[in-house]
């Protein structure tokens, strides 16, 4: 059913005490205060598509709790791991100004939080406001380790549109009726593509498109006449989802986090990663209907997918009718764009534009101190001696930027920047273009190998960074979600075929672009970000497909001190986690 922030069963109770505190002690909401969680992570049964499983949780929750703050709040989080599994928390899209030891991803930022050990993640939020969302950063957990992550204005701070009478997460996510982390391994150890997921879900729910899920399903009760804000979020491990609502037009006011021009759409398209806020105008009087809300996969690859539809229900309160006469009102269903309706993806894609007014300015760097230039794609690597492998011609399947498959270290790479010992755990040397060019959307190269490695980039702080991403056609293009741990980025510009550096850059949009945390690298295309590395740290960019992820397309920046305080990463805290 509908929820507002305040409703949920699942609603931290210290939250209700923050919310009572920013009333009496009305200095506080100005300087923002400090918000406490705990997160015990833990093993719980939960029944999906008649199939029961122990699953690793947060408190217990499918999906997890769900985080509230204002603009300005400092936010401390205690995960105490209570299963066998090594687990990690990121907080996808907060900026960590200076905390970087708060980010999450395994081995990158932090060591793991092992069995029985703890872990306080302690950051401020600062200049964001909007929906994000949490999840686990190792291996396959987040899965079903996931949650929303609500950011409200400053206390006095409208929203730039009008007030919603109820606001709603809605969150998009895979389930296995095996254990994800099995599906990971044997594709990890066999080098073939993993088995695909068995549903997708709104809010943990399949609903009642799928076999014995009719009573799983996410119902969102509404009112005549009234205005919904919908927080969108696709946690999905491996698909980008259409999503749309029978007879009802949706109004894009965000994303990720940050407003852009308002339009209105019958469908949108969501990547994992991302976050889409809508505003939900409800019919005028009682319509008589019920209404489907249903999500499926936008797909671009040669690979397997789950080619199922989620839906959940959007039902109209009346005191006229009874649960009886409900279940028997006519049932609408939405039209969802062609899988692979890759011209409606580019459309939806091109309508995004950052709200550019003087109280939320397009800060877009306008010069630019250095030029990348990554590809980004699929690739093989050799199939291990005396092994059989299910990849392309007998070999493993890999994924590459600029054809260095990133090596995941044992040692957390923020610790080895922070503390200069990084001798043997990564090199600075990643590459800035490809190595060995070619024609990047046509006829493939001979050679599919990639290499492997952990390689950095190093860059002065407060550099103005300009990164084309180009999708290859080894092993097919793709389209692919790309995710930059520590900085907003605004992107500036995205076509089809190769990137052109003489003629594209004439086109970028330097006036209005979106700006978001992940973006998808269009298939057979190519995407332009520009970011300012204002926030010193070891940061992760990495394919928010999460198989692609595990076969290795991801890298890291490096954004060195500034000479100010404030410039400066802040030391490691006492209970950081040791690997």
């Amino acid at each position: 059913m509908g929820v507002s922030l305040l409703s949920s069963p699942a609603f931290p109770r210290i939250f209700i005490f923050s919310f009572i505190t920013l009333y009496l002690i009305p200095e506080l909401a100005l300087a923002g205060i400090t918000r406490h969680y705990k997160f015990d992570i833990k093993l719980q049964n939960v029944t999906r598509l008649c199939h029961t499983k122990s699953i690793v949780t947060v408190n217990g929750q499918f999906p997890g709790p769900r985080i509230v703050a204002r603009e300005g709040d400092h936010l401390l989080i205690k995960v105490v791991n209570h299963v066998q599994n090594n687990i990690s928390i990121h907080w996808h899209g907060i900026r960590q100004i200076q905390t970087g030891w708060a980010d999450g991803p395994a081995y990158v930022t932090q060591c793991p939080i092992q069995t029985s050990q703890s872990y306080v993640y302690n950051f401020t939020i600062v200049g964001q406001r909007g929906t994000l969302f949490w999840h686990a950063h190792i291996s396959w957990l987040r899965a079903t380790i996931y949650g929303p992550l609500i950011i409200l204005p400053k206390r006095g701070v409208p929203y730039p549109f009008s007030k919603p009478y109820e606001e709603v997460p809605i969150i998009f996510g895979e389930w296995w009726n095996v254990d994800p982390e099995s599906v990971i391994s044997q594709a990890l150890q066999t080098g073939g593509g993993p088995n695909v997921s068995d549903a997708y879900t709104i809010n943990g729910f399949p609903g009642p498109l799928y076999n014995c899920s009719a009573k799983d399903t996410f119902k969102l009760k509404v009112k005549p006449g009234k205005t919904y804000l919908l927080r969108l979020i696709n946690a999905a491990l491996n698909d980008e989802l259409f999503f749309s609502i029978a007879n009802h037009i949706l109004t894009v006011v965000e994303a990720d986090a940050v407003y852009v021009k308002p339009f209105e759409t019958n469908t949108l398209l969501i990547t994992p990663g991302q976050t889409t806020n809508v505003v939900l105008k409800t019919k005028p009087h009682y319509p008589n209907a019920t209404f489907l809300m249903t999500a499926r996969p936008y797909v671009t690859g040669l690979g397997t997918f789950d080619n199922s539809t989620v839906a959940g229900i959007l039902e109209y309160e009346s005191p006229l009718h009874s649960a009886a006469s409900i279940r028997n009102l006519p049932l609408f269903k939405p039209s969802l764009p062609p899988l692979n309706d890759t011209s409606f993806a580019t459309n939806f894609t091109n309508k995004l534009r950052s709200l550019a007014s003087a109280q939320f300015p397009a800060n877009v760097p306008q010069k630019v101190d250095r030029h990348f230039f990554f590809t980004i794609g699929l690739g093989t690597r050799p199939c291990q001696q005396n092994q059989t492998c299910q990849g392309p011609n007998g070999t493993m399947f890999a994924a590459s930027i600029n054809n260095v498959s990133f090596v995941q270290s044992t040692t957390a790479l923020l610790q080895a920047h922070f503390f200069g010992q990084s001798n043997g755990v990564y090199a600075p040397d990643f590459p800035i273009t490809p190595i060995f060019p070619f024609n990047y959307t046509n006829n493939p190269p001979n050679n599919t190998m990639v290499s492997n490695g952990t390689k950095l980039v190093v860059l002065p702080f407060n550099t103005s960074v300009e990164l084309v991403m180009q999708d290859t056609s080894i092993l097919g293009a793709e389209s692919h979600p790309l995710h930059l741990h520590g900085f907003n980025f605004f992107v500036v510009g995205q076509g089809f075929g190769n990137f052109d550096p003489n003629k594209d850059p004439s086109k970028f949009n330097l006036v209005d672009p979106i700006e978001r945390n992940t973006v998808g690298v269009p298939s057979g295309g190519w995407v332009a970000i520009r970011f300012q590395a204002d926030n010193p740290g070891v940061w992760f960019m990495h394919c928010h497909l999460e198989i692609h992820t595990s076969w290795g397309l991801k890298m890291a920046w490096v954004v060195l001190d500034g000479k100010l305080p404030n410039q400066k990463l802040l030391p490691p805290p006492a209970d950081l986690p040791k690997c």
